[in-house]
């Protein structure tokens, strides 16, 4: 039975076999997983469904685990990403970071370690979305003050059109 406060992830990797175990192994704690083999069907599969955490594999054809992670910081606000590799160098740590991973960890991975991440970063998505939700009623509530109807619609647009 699926609850509201299921995390939501994304799991990408082009070795399916690790793919489907990995998946598998998180369904069994209670994550929603959805699986993608490539970046491109991680940015397809992002730009339909919310995702709390995405988990990338740095190396992989095509569209690369970097490439993906910039993508989806640009384009989903709160999606928090955990990269995930067998080569791990210090300036692919630093790139990621720069870029705006939650975390890096390396292949062979330590199965606990990857839960507690994603549940740490789903904490990070929800503690920015709170912060952010109390900014916004901030704002609203000073623009309610001395403002007639129309004039808090129109503010109100404003504010929504800033935040595009």
């Amino acid at each position: 039975m699926e609850t509201d406060n299921t995390i939501k992830i994304l799991l990408v990797d082009d070795e399916v076999k690790f793919l489907k175990a990995v998946s598998e192994r998180l369904a069994i704690k209670g994550f929603d997983v959805t699986t993608a083999t490539n970046g491109d069907e991680a940015i397809d599969a992002a730009n339909k469904g919310g995702f709390d955490v995405a988990v990338l594999d740095l190396q992989m054809p095509g569209t690369d685990g970097a490439q993906v992670l910039k993508i989806l910081k640009q384009n989903h606000k709160f999606i928090e990403i955990i990269m995930l590799t067998g080569h791990a160098t210090v300036d692919s740590a630093v790139e990621c970071t720069k870029l705006g991973a939650f975390k890096y960890l390396e292949k062979p991975y330590d199965f606990d370690k990857m839960v507690d991440a994603l549940k740490e970063a789903y904490q990070a998505r929800m503690k920015k979305k709170f912060e952010r939700n109390q900014k916004r009623m901030d704002a609203i509530q000073k623009l309610s003050m001395h403002q007639s109807p129309l004039g808090l619609l129109k503010a109100l647009a404003r504010l929504d059109d800033n935040e595009k």
